[in-house]
């Protein structure tokens, strides 16, 4: 056990939870941001420990990291859809070592490879549209692409160049207006807990800000689309837009796929998917899908 934790840690959680003993610690798979464990104590409870200590350009470029977290958990609480209550939480690092957040432990697993695809989008889109509903009133975090447009150039590694060149023409003129509310901001399959077939919880809060819905639903179709391909991300649009009346744009995939590309690197198989069983997937796949939904915004 106290080769996962610090002995500064471990002292922490002794004072926040006073009353059970740490009996189990284990790290958890999928996360490439930070470390995250599940810990066990002796009165048979359970919590989630994210520390951010993997990425310290990261933390260096927002180093309330922990605090957004933990005001995002807090603003989740609002929806009825089962999300982490925020048990305590270091700032700083000063008590941990590190910026660390501790959370309830949700049941459920990420499962990426669901017997009925079809159905886990609609669920998908229902809770995504949960989400939006909560008011944005008074949070502190707002919304930001990751890419700074003005620089954006057809990558070298796509097959459609004019497309990107479309896209980046649209990007770098006039942003669509959209009401703002409460945005997950990561939000996709690897980032949602299901059990016995239903979503059971919607976890890593740690983006979470005030900004466009369209952002979010751009964002998990453009996971779809390199986990499961075009028609995926297709449906989940159209589950999306049936929930909620909402009608995506191609500003917000076209921005969703430049904050994923935004760079020189070819975009690869992200570490997490393989990491809760998703397999044969490729660099090559995935840069080919990506194309593909590219070309299926209409540029």
């Amino acid at each position: 056990m106290s080769s996962f934790l610090t002995p500064q840690t471990l002292s922490w959680l002794g004072r926040v939870v006073p009353d059970a003993k740490l009996s189990r610690v284990q790290p958890l798979a999928g996360s490439t941001s930070a470390s995250v464990y599940r810990l066990d104590f002796s009165n048979r409870s359970s919590a989630v420990l994210r520390q951010f200590d993997v990425l310290p350009d990261w933390l260096k470029l927002e180093p309330d990291l922990a605090l957004h977290e933990a005001r995002s958990l807090e603003w989740a609480a609002q929806m009825s859809l089962p999300t982490p209550k925020l048990l305590a939480f270091d700032e700083s690092g000063e008590q941990c070592g590190v910026p660390s957040v501790l959370m309830s432990h949700l049941t459920g697993t990420v499962e990426l490879n669901p017997p009925n695809l079809t159905g886990e989008l609609d669920q998908l889109a229902a809770a995504l549209s949960e989400i939006h509903r909560v008011s944005p009133t008074d949070f502190g975090w707002a919304y930001a692409p990751y890419a700074d447009l003005s620089k954006l150039t057809v990558p070298t590694w796509t097959t459609a160049p004019r497309a990107w060149a479309g896209a980046i023409e649209l990007l770098q003129g006039p942003r669509p207006t959209f009401t703002p509310c409460f945005i997950h901001r990561d939000f996709h399959p690897a980032n949602v807990l299901r059990q016995s077939g239903q979503v059971s919880g919607v976890v890593d809060w740690v983006n979470a800000c005030v900004g466009p819905a369209a952002a979010d639903v751009g964002h998990c179709r453009l996971n779809l689309a390199q986990m499961y391909g075009l028609e995926a991300a297709d449906a989940f649009r159209a589950a999306y837009e049936c929930h909620t009346g909402h009608r995506q744009e191609p500003y917000w995939d076209a921005l969703s796929l430049a904050d994923l590309v935004d760079g020189p690197a070819p975009p690869k198989v992200y570490a997490g998917w393989p990491a809760f069983g998703l397999t044969g997937l490729t660099d090559e796949l995935i840069r080919a899908r990506l194309d593909a939904f590219l070309l299926s915004l209409g540029f």
